[in-house]
């Protein structure tokens, strides 16, 4: 993807870019009215009913959890905001247990049981892939928080799009410079057995070797195996770099057991936070993680140039500077995802907004609307950073960033370009019928 194809202006898009700037800065003045008044002007008093697919069981309860949080948070704010279009907005949760059948199921639910105007929320990518071909069928435009490359791809379909987060393809690609100059060229990659773990494992191989490197051995782990020292004799004598990437209850299990299986004689590791999302860095046995890197989408901790978007969303979502519950510093959070849910929800309301949305009559308008999005500047809708919106393959592109484990905290050592995150477009959704 070039520059040029996704942020040539129309007036569509310039509507896009002030909405947005108006959510970002018009916030505190919204919440200063009474209730009564910030809904005045709707044409109906029905609620935006957004159908929320959450991982509330199965191996994504973790991530679930927060994004449940996260989401509330962010249909709060909208509410003190005057809603969408003078509506408020009602969140309908429904657990999809992390499985691809109870996915689908949920979706039609979404549809035909609660009426919901979208669907929303899905991150575990063999349930997006298992849940997306029933929205299209449904014609329920389906806003998923997932990094899967299967949106951008053009596996999917013009109803399914990814606006708040970005997609493994372009993380890698960003990460990988960073990892052949400073860490090494010889990797071994540990990845989860299912879909997004496979996405690491080839875009970050074409990537390491566009690097000039190679990846010596390629380790997949079913998603649901609790130990994990059986797999780590594959790992070759002359690795230089581990690459992990793993998901699901057992993390804390796996990067215990990768610590004692190398004790001080490691090679360079660099993860992906997913391997320790809602883990606490201080936790027993993990003091081998000290030197260590890893991607995050957003950093846990508060940085020290830490921007006031960021302590905004800290602050409503009920996040402390060590990216812990601010009742509970043992709880902690999925910070290098869940941002996706809040910058989601402030998409559709844009979305919605641009395009005069009224009801589930107006669904085909809101996917062009959304399609019609450009540029995302860095804001309270937007606390993650700025971002670029691709409205041919339904996937926004944005900065990554590089933590290095020191002192036990994960301090920021390289920020990506927005740039550096693109790639060729894989499909143009626009042309499929709505």
């Amino acid at each position: 993807m070039t520059k040029s194809k996704t942020i040539t202006p129309n007036s569509q898009q310039t509507t896009r870019r002030g909405a947005l700037k108006t959510l970002a800065l018009g916030g505190a003045a919204a919440a200063a009215l009474p209730m009564w008044a910030r809904y005045a002007g709707a044409q109906s008093a029905e609620p935006i009913k957004i159908g929320f697919q959450v991982h509330r069981t199965g191996i994504g309860a973790a991530y679930g959890r927060w994004y449940d949080r996260t989401t509330q948070a962010a249909a709060a704010l909208i509410n003190e905001q005057g809603g969408i279009n003078g509506r408020p907005v009602e969140i309908i949760a429904e657990d999809d247990g992390t499985d691809p059948k109870r996915g689908a199921e949920v979706v039609e639910k979404f549809a035909n049981q609660h009426n919901c105007d979208i669907g929303f929320g899905t991150l575990f990518s063999h349930v997006v892939i298992g849940s997306a071909p029933r929205a299209g069928e449904l014609k329920l435009p389906y806003f998923v928080v997932s990094e899967g490359h299967h949106v951008a791809s053009g596996m999917l379909n013009r109803y399914t799009l990814q606006p708040g987060i970005t997609d493994v393809k372009s993380q890698v690609q960003a990460m990988a410079p960073f990892v052949a100059s400073n860490l090494g060229k010889k990797v071994t990659m540990i990845f989860p057995d299912f879909a997004f773990g496979h996405d690491h494992r080839d875009f970050f191989t074409a990537a390491i070797e566009a690097q000039g490197g190679e990846v010596l051995e390629h380790i997949a782990i079913p998603p649901t195996e609790t130990s994990f020292t059986k797999y780590f004799p594959k790992i070759p004598r002359d690795t230089e770099v581990i690459y992990h990437v793993m998901v699901g209850p057992a993390v804390l299990t796996f990067v215990k057991e990768l610590g004692e299986f190398f004790g001080p004689q490691r090679p360079e590791i660099f993860g992906f936070i997913d391997s320790l999302e809602a883990v606490d860095i201080g936790s027993p046995g993990l003091e081998f993680l000290e030197g260590t890197y890893f991607w995050e989408g957003n950093p846990r901790y508060a940085q020290a140039d830490q921007s006031s978007y960021d302590a905004f969303f800290r602050e409503r979502v009920g996040v402390d500077a060590n990216g812990a519950s601010v009742s509970d510093p043992k709880d902690v959070s999925t910070y290098a995802h869940m941002f996706g849910c809040w910058e989601t929800l402030h998409v559709v309301k844009a979305g919605m907004e641009a395009a005069g949305y009224q009801s589930t009559a107006d669904r085909a308008k809101l996917i062009e609307a959304v399609e019609a999005m450009t540029d995302m500047p860095h804001s309270n809708a937007h606390p993650q950073g700025a971002k670029v919106f691709n409205g041919k393959t339904h996937q926004v592109f944005g900065h990554q960033y590089i933590t290095k484990v020191t002192d036990g905290k994960l301090l920021l050592v390289h920020t990506t370009s927005i740039e550096d995150t693109y790639y060729p477009d894989e499909v143009d959704y626009t042309t499929q019928p709505l």
